[in-house]
């Protein structure tokens, strides 16, 4: 596992979890209802970005644009232990907004965490279930993406992956696709008009049995879990990457 790799993965998906939190989750939605405010991450040898709240909703963006909150981290494994919990980080901008950081940021990334690591019985409730297994649909759309643009392995992968677009779904559920051009993957959270091939789980139950380990892609393509089409050596690669993913987010 490559520390850069998780630091994007960490940055982009994970915490790019926080857009889905606040679309699906009301509780967190009305938590910063009328905030405003943008926390600029800048990573040495990283990732940059900018995690933006405005009126309820948040987006994940490249590169750090007019931050209220700027944390510097001086490499990637010391922002990933922000990650894991093992690194406090010290703002070197807006320090004297750092109740923000405390008490709403804090509050939405506990919620996310409750999310993506359900404690027992908690997907029994089926509205969890739901917003669960969307966000983490999303959160490894964007993982595909980091892991083919910067992890070695992924990288050999995403390089036989032609020019075009990989539609992967749930079906009555989320969609999204991954749009290849020159080598270099994107994470796209909404249809595409013109798949070049398509990866489709034929429910939210058999897409989460994938998603928490239980079943294997194969088997659930033999079973008829998983429904994959048009330019099949897209979907292998794809699939290469995404066999990536759990590692990264053991």
């Amino acid at each position: 596992m490559d520390e850069k790799t998780l630091a994007f993965i960490n940055l982009h998906a994970v915490l790019g979890g926080l857009t889905r939190l606040c679309e699906l989750d009301g509780e967190c939605r009305r938590l910063i209802s009328g905030k405003s405010m943008a926390i600029g991450i800048a990573v040495k040898d990283g990732p940059e970005g900018t995690i933006r709240f405005e009126k309820g909703a948040c987006t994940v963006t490249e590169g750090i644009d007019k931050c209220d909150i700027k944390l510097p981290f001086s490499s990637c494994k010391k922002f990933n232990g922000l990650i894991d919990g093992t690194v406090t980080p010290i703002p070197s901008k807006g320090f004297t907004k750092i109740g923000f950081l405390l008490k709403e940021f804090t509050a939405l990334t506990d919620k996310l965490t409750a999310y993506l690591r359900p404690a027992e019985g908690a997907l029994n409730d089926p509205e969890f279930f739901r917003i669960s297994t969307t966000i983490m649909f999303h959160l490894i759309l964007d993982a595909v993406a980091q892991i083919g643009n910067v992890d070695k392995v992924g990288k050999a992968s995403a390089s036989y992956i032609v020019d075009g677009d990989v539609r992967i779904a749930i079906e009555g559920g989320p969609e999204g696709h991954i749009h290849a051009r020159n080598h270099r993957l994107t994470a796209v959270h909404t249809p595409t008009d013109s798949p070049m091939s398509y990866m489709v789980f034929t429910s939210m139950e058999n897409a989460r049995e994938l998603f928490d380990g239980k079943v294997n892609g194969v088997v659930c393509v033999g079973q008829g879990k998983v429904r994959v089409g048009g330019m099949i050596s897209m979907v292998d690669n794809v699939n290469r990457i995404l066999d990536r993913v759990s590692m990264y987010l053991a």
